[in-house]
């Protein structure tokens, strides 16, 4: 690398030379770049893989580039995602799990170093402009916040600008946003949806890219929507297209895509369908007011999918017609795993509920089917669907059977792979995304990045296969482990075997039995893609040899210690300077506090005290901890104060008052007392005199909400946890500070000790 020494340094500018640094400069020719990553699409759920599910612009790109009918991930977003920036196998770069279950192991620290560089930061440092929109999630939730290290966010990783979320999934009406280094308010306006927001920033960053450079300055693009991550969140116009078009059931609907999937050369001949599990019903079995919900939520489904292809094609659009690129554009599309089957065997009304134990029954779904892809819902669908949308494979996302592994994935360049409309059924990974990437684009990995020395790469570029039908493979072995399920590809032969996290299924496999008596099942799936046709007895040296080879992959790539537990993370978190205490202090209109850090007040004796300062018209919300799909607030409303208990969006708890709050200042407060069984008597005071009582019969026992609402002070994010106000329900009068106390005294031993609350922060 040339120094500033080049420079001529004289007594005075007369005698002195100058000279500057060259900038990086990209390949020529080297386009620019788009990856787009969906999430939990499974491999038969886009039109171009066999669906009838209207994804016309993702078909466009399959008709003009280069299908992967072998394509595999990790089994989960996260991991894949690092797969794919990184180029490294998921554990070797300490992201074996999500990321908000990271580990006191180096393959599950859910931190990914400076050693294992990222693509945007690959191609940063070939002259490339790298931006994101989109779902992250490579950070762990305690490092989401505004006191947090920004190491691992996307700008402190090669990209120029961001805007996005940071967890697994968000409210797709009322998302948990983050622009660059800093959290956004969610937009307020009708018909507001994230995908199209998403969308949007990445045309205005395309924009500010060729507004200061020409197209000598590639760009790249990364695109990760939340769809169709649930909660399936759609605008009900794109839903209500699919009104009835899943009457038939996922039976029937899987065995006709299968049909399409052997007519259009997916899968090699002689695939056979995998048999639908024991544990998912038929769809004959089920009365005509379940069929009716489970068909309803495949809508929602088909509609969420649908309008992301939408928006995806008005990305391509604009590349391809306002700049006039997109045939110097290399695409990328795939999926992060295989579908979810999350929503249990009914469908889920509210994926929160699970953490909760609280899931909704068939009653309660037919009663709020209506609700059903709209902001009071987290639905998710039911399993017969996740079955059908990984057709013709068996299980699901997490899960290292095929289902849960075998993803769509597109290449798009013609100028580097032909017309397009070919089907590639060579083997290949997510780690061979980014040399892949590299290779087409003509750029060389660096040995260090930042004088930082980079880890070796585990892929391999797929780019001789990929411009030749002809090619060999590239990719012989490859490992895979998820939450103690685990398995090996070599030479066209696959062992498996199914961990289980819990009385899952109707399996008979207990989840805490030794991982030595998990029984491995052996498939040549180069023959049997689907895995139907187990030859474990048949050929016992050669699974012990694939399982031994798994064990050396293994230990080679930081997988072990192998852990199926993945409450334990979270019951025995990460060392944090944000430990626990005994009384926490929150100021207004800060961004919000991410659960993972904020008080824990479930199944404790807990007091929140607020002092306010009320003009002559005081309403609003003091402090709120989640949104309409669980959580807590306290709240003024019509100058009294009240409390909303809401357990999962299943029953709200409200603890009225009728005194009234005049001017000035005062002290208002909630008090909970819990004898530790997930019950509690709420009291209200004002002033240090009790204005209203009640009971909560059951507080919510693990967690409020699993799409990123947090604490928050003086306004709800929203959709509102309590159904008396709509957020944001600013409050009008001034708040000076929100102590919250969970030693288990009660409101009025520290009514007259604030000082020393706030001495002990």
């Amino acid at each position: 690398m040339a120094s500033i020494e080049q420079s001529t340094i004289g007594d005075t500018w007369r005698e002195s030379e100058p000279w500057w640094p060259p900038d990086p400069e990209p390949p020529p020719g080297a386009p620019n770049i788009v990856v787009v990553v969906l999430d939990d699409v499974g491999f038969a759920q886009l039109g171009c893989y066999g669906s009838d599910i209207a994804t016309p612009n993702i078909d466009r790109l399959a008709s003009e580039g280069t299908r992967l009918a072998n394509f595999h991930t990790t089994a989960l977003c996260s991991p894949t995602r690092a797969c794919v920036l990184t180029g490294r196998n998921h554990h070797a770069v300490g992201m074996g799990r999500v990321a908000d279950l990271a580990m006191g192991y180096p393959g599950y620290r859910g931190r990914i170093g400076r050693e294992h560089g990222m693509l945007a930061e690959v191609l940063a440092g070939a002259g490339y402009v790298p931006v994101a929109v989109g779902k992250w999630h490579l950070t762990p939730e305690d490092e989401t916040h505004m006191a947090a290290p920004r190491n691992t966010w996307p700008v402190a990783r090669g990209f120029q600008r961001w805007y996005g979320f940071h967890g697994g999934e968000t409210h797709q009406f009322v998302p948990m946003l983050f622009q660059d280094n800093q959290w956004v308010p969610p937009p307020r306006a009708d018909g507001y949806h994230l995908t199209t927001d998403l969308t949007d920033h990445a045309i205005s960053y395309l924009g500010d890219v060729r507004s200061i450079y020409d197209a000598s300055v590639p760009f790249f693009l990364y695109f990760a929507t939340g769809a169709c991550h649930s909660p399936h969140h759609a605008p009900k116009e794109w839903i209500d297209r699919y009104d009835g078009a899943f009457d038939r059931g996922w039976d029937s609907w899987r065995e006709a895509t299968f049909t399409r999937q052997l007519a259009a050369g997916l899968l090699p001949p002689g695939t056979e369908l995998s048999p639908r599990p024991p544990w998912v019903p038929a769809w004959d079995e089920l009365d005509a007011g379940d069929q009716r919900v489970a068909a309803r939520f495949q809508e929602c489904f088909a509609g969420f999918l649908s309008h992301a292809d939408a928006e995806i094609g008005r990305v391509l659009s604009f590349v391809e017609h306002d700049l006039g690129e997109l045939d110097d554009t290399l695409v990328v599309l795939l999926s992060d795993n295989g579908a979810s089957a999350e929503g249990g065997k009914l469908g889920s009304l509210n994926d929160a509920r699970v953490w909760n134990a609280i899931p909704a029954g068939r009653s309660e779904l037919r009663a709020r089917i209506d609700e059903l892809g709209g902001p009071s819902a987290h639905n998710n669908y039911p399993w017969g669907w996740t079955m059908a949308g990984n057709t013709p494979f068996k299980r699901w996302k997490r899960e290292v059977h095929e289902g849960g592994v075998a993803d769509p994935c597109i290449f798009r360049w013609p100028a580097r792979l032909g017309a397009g409309g070919s089907i590639r059924h060579q083997y290949a990974h997510a780690i061979d995304v980014l040399p892949t990437v590299l290779d087409l684009a003509g750029v060389r990995a660096p040995e260090a990045i930042d004088g930082v020395t980079q880890s070796p790469i585990n892929g391999v570029s797929i780019a001789p296969w990929l411009t030749a039908a002809g090619g060999s493979e590239t990719r012989t072995t490859q490992y895979f482990e998820m939450l103690g399920s685990r398995a090996i590809y070599h030479d066209g032969w696959k062992a498996v075997t199914f961990k289980p996290l819990g009385p899952m299924y109707d399996d008979g496999l207990d989840p805490d039995a030794s991982f030595a008596e998990d029984r491995w099942e052996l498939y040549h799936v180069a023959d049997d893609l689907s895995e139907c046709h187990d030859l474990a007895a048949d050929e016992p040296e050669r699974l012990e040899q694939l399982r031994e080879l798994w064990w050396r992959e293994a230990r080679a790539n930081k997988v072990l210690p192998l852990d199926n537990r993945p409450l334990a993370a979270l019951l025995n978190p990460r060392p944090s300077r944000a430990a626990e205490r005994s009384r926490y202090q929150y100021f207004p209109d800060v961004a919000p506090v991410p659960e993972s850090v904020a008080v824990n007040v479930r199944n404790r004796s807990h007091a929140v005290t607020v002092d306010i300062v009320a003009g002559d018209d005081v309403d609003g919300v003091l402090v709120s901890q989640g949104s309409v799909l669980g959580g807590w607030v306290l709240y003024v409303r019509d100058r009294t104060l009240r409390y909303a208990h809401n357990l999962a969006n299943k029953h709200v708890t409200l603890i009225s008052s009728e005194t009234v709050i005049g001017r000035g200042e005062h002290r208002l407060g909630f008090e909970l007392t819990s004898p530790g069984d997930f019950t509690g008597r709420g009291l209200l005071f004002v002033d240090g005199v009790s204005v209203g009582e009640g009971d909560i019969p059951l507080f919510t026992p693990a967690r409020f909400s699993i799409t990123g609402a947090g604490l928050t002070c003086g306004y709800d994010v929203g959709p509102a946890v309590s159904p008396e106000y709509d957020a944001p329900f600013p409050f009008t009068g001034t708040i000076a500070r929100v102590v919250i106390d969970v030693s288990g005294r009660p409101y009025r031993d520290v009514e007259a000790d604030l000082a020393a609350i706030l001495a002990e922060q």
